[in-house]
């Protein structure tokens, strides 16, 4: 268990040990939650945003024809000579 205290302007630490287990590092967001129970849940904004992300994209990669990064590459080409004409 872990306590923090909240200063005069609503600022807290996090203690080190959760921002090791959230990976937070300086600079990053933080996600304050509830839980349809009523929990407040804390986690790291960036990684959810990239769960997100994986979560919408999957599929896609298989649905345009990419199968590896020569795939990926060949796309880049192509739009960089797009822009160019």
């Amino acid at each position: 268990m872990n306590l923090a205290k909240v200063s005069s302007n609503g600022q807290i630490t996090v203690p080190v040990e959760i921002r090791r287990l959230l990976g937070l590092k300086s600079g990053d967001k933080v996600l304050f939650y509830q839980k349809r129970d009523g929990e407040i849940v804390m986690s790291n904004a960036s990684s959810q945003a990239i769960r997100k992300a994986q979560t919408a994209f999957e599929g896609a990669a298989e649905a345009i024809g990419v199968e590896n990064e020569d795939d990926i590459q060949a796309l880049v080409d192509e739009l960089r000579h797009e822009k160019r004409m």
